[in-house]
């Protein structure tokens, strides 16, 4: 049980935040933690999660994959921490667990709706679950190999590589035997591709012409993992090889508000016979998926690595969210939350 004058310290979201001003739609609020409910469980947070596809929650949009937040509800989020009450009789005080919770110091979950987890250890870092352990290496699995289908030899194109999601797929096409491309923002960030994860070529689209560099790839581009859309998409399109596919697992370029219009090189689709494929990790976590054994393997043994950008305390929140959303980061965004 916690202590019963506790105070807890969570985020609010009090308008549909206009660009990237996160300071004027979200608000830090206190209070004294309410008893639970039948069924839930409280989680003592130490780790939050930031993630592109929270932005379109703070919109109004209803046809997203995930309904909007009302306005004036706490902001929600991947936490990790520890259970420290519980009235569900599936956990216990004291376990480490992962799922969909608030952006807060406590979080109050009803684990069959946050997808809470019980997380294994021992942890050679403890924000592996949110690491090469976590939904990002996931869901960037699901990406490479269950929809683009990425055989060895073959080009792997990814925008947004050296974001979470994007420098899992860079080093799981690697490891397939892929030809590995990936696209970023930046010199540093495509330093660290080449350097560190791997990649055969990297491309800054900041300060290169991202359609005339993909051009020079003879046979063209077998499979694309698209983190982003718009513009970047169409840059990608007329650099397809027949029969490629595309893996569009992000959007972040839409996430502001208003969706785009569809693609300038939809007619690529046909003229080079293309299979583009959207997928969501929470759908295979509704099914009852199974973590890849083969990622926990290429960690063990040293060819999946994530790094992280991470900020302290709770009030920090949105300034590390804000880092994330303007790509300031490499790997993976987080919060550790202090008590």
């Amino acid at each position: 049980m916690i202590a019963a004058m506790a105070r807890n310290r969570y985020w609010r979201l009090d308008a549909h935040p206009d660009g990237h001003d996160y300071a004027a739609a979200l608000s830090l609020q206190e209070e004294t933690p309410a008893p639970l409910d039948d069924g839930q469980v409280r989680v003592a947070v130490d780790y939050l999660s930031m993630d592109a596809g929270t932005r379109m929650w703070m919109t109004g949009r209803t046809d997203g994959y995930q309904p909007p937040l009302a306005l004036g509800s706490r902001m929600v989020g991947l936490v990790l921490g520890r259970v420290c009450e519980s009235r569900d009789p599936d956990f216990t005080v004291g376990e480490l667990v992962r799922g969909f919770g608030q952006w807060a110091e406590l979080a109050v979950v009803v684990p069959s709706v946050a997808g809470l987890e019980r997380i294994a250890g021992p942890l050679d870092d403890p924000r592996d679950p949110f690491g090469v352990l976590g939904l990002n290496a996931w869901t960037a699995h699901i990406g490479v190999c269950d929809v683009a289908q990425v055989k060895a030899g073959q080009w792997l194109a990814v925008s947004a590589a050296a974001g979470a999601t994007g420098v899992m797929a860079c080093q799981i096409g690697r490891n397939l035997g892929a030809r590995v491309v990936g696209i970023a923002g930046g010199p540093a960030k495509c330093r660290y591709l080449r350097e560190v994860i791997g990649v055969d070529r990297a491309i800054d689209y900041r300060g290169e012409d991202v359609a005339a560099a993909l051009s020079d790839i003879d046979g063209g581009i077998h499979a694309y993992f698209d983190n982003v859309g718009g513009p970047m998409l169409d840059a990608v399109l007329p650099n397809m090889a027949h029969y490629g596919r595309v893996a569009v697992c992000g959007m972040v370029a839409a996430y502001g508000g208003a969706p785009l219009p569809g693609p300038a090189r939809f007619d690529q689709v046909l003229m080079r016979r293309l299979r583009i494929e959207g997928f969501f990790i929470p759908d295979v976590l509704a099914a009852g998926g199974v973590f890849p054994p083969i990622l926990r393997e290429w960690a063990r043994e040293g060819r999946l690595s994530m790094p992280f950008d991470q900020s302290e305390g709770i009030e920090n929140v949105l300034t590390a969210y804000g880092r994330m959303m303007r790509g300031a980061n490499i790997g993976k965004t987080i919060v550790k939350v202090s008590r």
